[in-house]
């Protein structure tokens, strides 16, 4: 079951790989998900990615936008619309090539 929810998520993320804005990933997003700092899941680590996408979007467009552990609040996208979050999250959970 959890392969089959990780492949949904997967098949999910990567249709909106494409929308996503690369100049607010990298003033925002890519300070801490490059590296995992303070435990955020790293770029294109899918399996990293997973249990957070069995949330639902919207559970963590409301994590982005309210700040979640050591994410502060928007993530340093001031910026960026619900939109943008959902398209930032679908490349960040997208597995690496």
């Amino acid at each position: 079951m959890k392969k089959l929810l990780a492949l949904g998520a997967l098949m999910f993320a990567t249709t909106a790989v494409a929308d996503v804005d690369m100049g607010k990933y990298n003033k925002s997003c890519a300070v801490c998900h490059n590296a995992g700092v303070a435990g955020a899941p790293k770029t294109g680590d899918a399996d990293a990615w997973a249990p957070k996408l069995e949330k639902g979007m919207d559970t963590l467009v409301q994590s982005v936008k309210n700040g979640l552990n050591a994410m502060p609040p928007k993530g340093m996208c001031f910026d960026c619309t619900d939109e943008d979050y959902k398209a930032l999250i679908n490349y960040m959970a997208a597995p690496k090539e």
